[in-house]
């Protein structure tokens, strides 16, 4: 596995991020800690733009684990038809409703192990809530931060974990909070897949890549 880039070097990007966005903000959209954990749940193999179509008149009619309890399982699976995976991801949001009305006062819990525990919320979901609501430091590593992450060497890893692991290690502490917002944003407009824009890199001079686009 390739080493994680320099300190000096870490600092030097992220301090780029934070100058061209110093508040960056998740794209789903939300009302509060419960809402971000059905958005979130339901984005799993879907885009967050999908699922905002789909949340937004959802959130209206429920959102509150009673009122989507309330909805009922056909009632939600009427608003998220147009979301992968729907069936599945109406279940699972009825099931950790229930939860959190039953075991938490319909409150979300602030730990990642409750969080981890409820239905249709791994780990990357419960350190998106924990990051956007809780505002901790935690990272939620997805296609778009493993692959920066590997590519650039910012947080190198054979997994996710590794990389979520990279990233606390690697990535300097007042940089954290933010991190895995700027590299979701890095990869999802920037450092592209199949054909990165690296022209348009704000990092280009720092990255390792060896195969950089031209214009």
């Amino acid at each position: 596995m390739a080493r994680p880039l320099s300190y000096a070097a870490q600092r030097e990007i992220f301090a780029r991020f934070h100058a061209a966005e110093p508040e960056p903000e998740g794209e789903l959209r939300h009302l509060n800690a419960y809402t971000l954990v059905v958005a979130v749940a339901l984005s799993a193999q879907a885009t967050d733009a999908g699922v905002n179509r789909a949340t937004g008149p959802l959130f209206e009619v429920a959102d509150t684990p009673e009122k989507m309890l309330a909805l009922g399982e056909e009632g939600l699976t009427d608003y998220i038809k147009s979301i992968g995976l729907y069936r599945n991801k109406a279940k699972n949001v009825i099931k950790l409703s229930r939860i959190l009305v039953e075991e938490y006062g319909g409150e979300v819990p602030s730990s990642r192990a409750a969080l981890e525990s409820l239905p249709g919320v791994g780990r990357k979901t419960a350190n998106v809530v924990l990051n956007m609501w809780w505002r901790h430091p935690a990272q939620a590593v997805d296609t778009h931060i493993f692959r920066v992450g590997n590519r650039t060497r910012i947080a190198p890893g054979k997994d996710t974990v590794a990389v979520e692991r990279a990233i606390e290690d690697n990535v300097p502490a007042e940089y954290q909070l933010h991190a895995h917002h700027w590299l979701i944003l890095h990869g999802r407009y920037v450092c592209l897949a199949r054909k990165p824009r690296c022209p348009d890199c704000l990092i280009r001079d720092l990255c390792p890549y060896p195969e950089k686009t031209e214009r």
